[in-house]
């Protein structure tokens, strides 16, 4: 019999499973990023498999009552501030200097309507859908992540290895088309309720893209153009200590977000353009705080250790066509004509001035990971599917049409696998390319450590916007040399 003293309850379990990967990575962060080269969602991700029901059993969060509602609120939470900090950390004006804006438009755009589509065509033919249910299914795969994207293009010494014009461009993108997959998605879920054409017109330019998309990017901008003000007048008059600045980021992208979902706007469009127009008027503290960097380590890490115990392992060979093999086919098959093809074509046809050489295309189209944006779209699917409203059930009714009952069914699975495969393939290719590079040089020309090249990547072009680059990284290393030193007594 167990000593009584033993209270092993679920959230107790949590806290400790949870705070130990958080400390253990904390410990080493300079190790595994830039000696490494990895990032926190992969290993976030395998840490939750090992410790989840398919391992050691520490955390189960479906035996805890962990629903599709917490899920939704959860990621809706994570990606929302994620997008607020991408906003928050582009360059001023960066949308209205340079021409930035016609290569976010490109990537917005063709690029992907070019990937809702071909995914949707893969979908189709791999598990034997309609058309209906594969474009609601591919619209959810749509986004490029901004949890994932922030882990790999800062804080790190690879990220000092691309161009800063193609970092910035990326994380603008990911920022941005969280919000813009909406309209994908509710495309698909009007076609497949079988709307009428003027009925489902009507509502998607209405609702959808009037007042969800076009009113949100203005809520959005509203509340930083507001909250930028107030800050400023606090801030120039001693009003505020700098302990404050990162609590006062934190709370104004969940404002932001409390507010867009209650008024039933774009959640993710809000926070971004809420984070870009607070950022607009020259937002001094920013680097002091070192939002990202806090956001990656507690709440990203968080969120892909739960994803990581809540895998689905048994949707992905006992749930109608759904098969290993078909899952990793359409994985591979996503990962080659998702986005490289197209944005390679676009930089062809010169459409992306900012993408200056084939490496950089190649690069930019390789790099579109899915994550927390996917799960959060999957859970919203099934909701309106079975609730016509953003509330899911425990369980979908069994009164809906066989189209969406199996769409229902199909979603989340097939969602959750992709999710996996990107975290694992995006999140350690920063590991592939460095050792890659490492071992493509002769052996008197490689570093002294193995992947340890600081120079940047061959095939991209710096220009004066790099001059400083790796500087962060170094003054990061240096800061940390320093408070060893401190804590030694040296």
């Amino acid at each position: 019999m167990a000593w009584k003293q033993l209270e092993p309850t679920g959230p107790h379990v949590t806290y400790g499973a949870i705070t130990f990967f958080l400390l253990t990575y904390a410990l080493f962060s300079l190790f595994i990023r830039n000696r490494l080269h990895l990032s926190e969602p992969p290993l976030a991700t395998l840490f939750g498999i090992v410790v989840g029901p398919k391992g050691l059993a520490f955390l189960q969060p479906y035996d805890w009552g962990f629903g599709d509602d917490i899920v939704q609120e959860f990621t809706r939470l994570i990606a929302g501030i994620q997008c607020f900090a991408v906003g928050l950390e582009l360059p001023q004006y960066y949308f209205t200097k340079g021409g930035k804006w016609k290569d976010v438009a490109i990537l917005l755009g063709p690029v992907m309507t070019f990937g809702w589509l071909v995914c949707g065509g893969f979908i189709m033919l791999l598990f034997n859908t309609d058309i209906p249910s594969a474009l609601v299914i591919s619209a959810c795969l749509t986004p490029t992540d901004p949890v994932l994207a922030a882990s790999v293009l800062s804080n790190s010494q690879f990220s000092t290895r691309v161009p800063k014009r193609v970092r910035d461009l990326l994380s603008a993108e990911s920022g941005v088309n969280d919000g813009v997959s909406f309209p994908f998605l509710y495309l698909g879920l009007s076609i497949i309720t079988r709307s009428t054409f003027l009925g489902m017109f009507k509502k998607w330019m209405l609702i959808t893209v009037l007042y969800q998309c076009v009113f949100g990017i203005v809520l959005g901008l509203a509340i930083g153009f507001t909250f930028n003000k107030i800050f400023t007048f606090s801030h120039k008059r001693g009003l505020m200590g700098s302990a404050s600045y990162l609590a006062f980021y934190l709370l104004l992208a969940v404002f932001a977000l409390g507010i867009a979902s209650t008024l039933g706007v774009d959640d993710f469009l809000v926070t971004f353009f809420a984070g870009l127009s607070f950022s607009h008027g020259g937002n001094f503290p920013t680097a002091d705080a070192r939002l990202p960097i806090i956001i990656d380590l507690m709440l990203n890490s968080t969120m892909f250790v739960f994803f990581g115990a809540m895998i689905p392992w048994a949707s992905f060979s006992q749930l109608d066509e759904i098969t290993p093999g078909r899952l990793f086919a359409l994985l591979a098959l996503i990962l080659l004509f998702r986005r490289i093809p197209v944005v390679y074509a676009m930089y062809k046809m010169r459409l992306l001035p900012h993408i200056r050489t084939t490496t950089e295309a190649l690069f930019a189209g390789h790099f579109g990971p899915m994550g927390v944006g996917a799960l959060f779209l999957a859970i919203e699917a099934r909701a309106q599917l079975e609730t016509d409203t953003s509330l899911p059930l425990p369980n979908p009714p069994s009164h809906l049409p066989l189209e969406e009952q199996r769409t229902i069914t199909l979603v989340w699975p097939i969602i959750c696998f992709m999710v996996l495969g990107s975290v694992l393939v995006h999140g350690l290719s920063t590991l592939v390319i460095s050792l890659g590079g490492h071992f493509s040089r002769k052996e008197g020309e490689r570093a002294a450590l193995l992947g340890g090249e600081t120079e940047g990547l061959h095939g991209m072009v710096f220009g004066e916007e790099d001059a400083t680059r790796g500087e962060d990284v170094e003054d990061e290393d240096e800061e940390d040399t320093r408070r060893n030193a401190l804590f030694r007594g040296t």
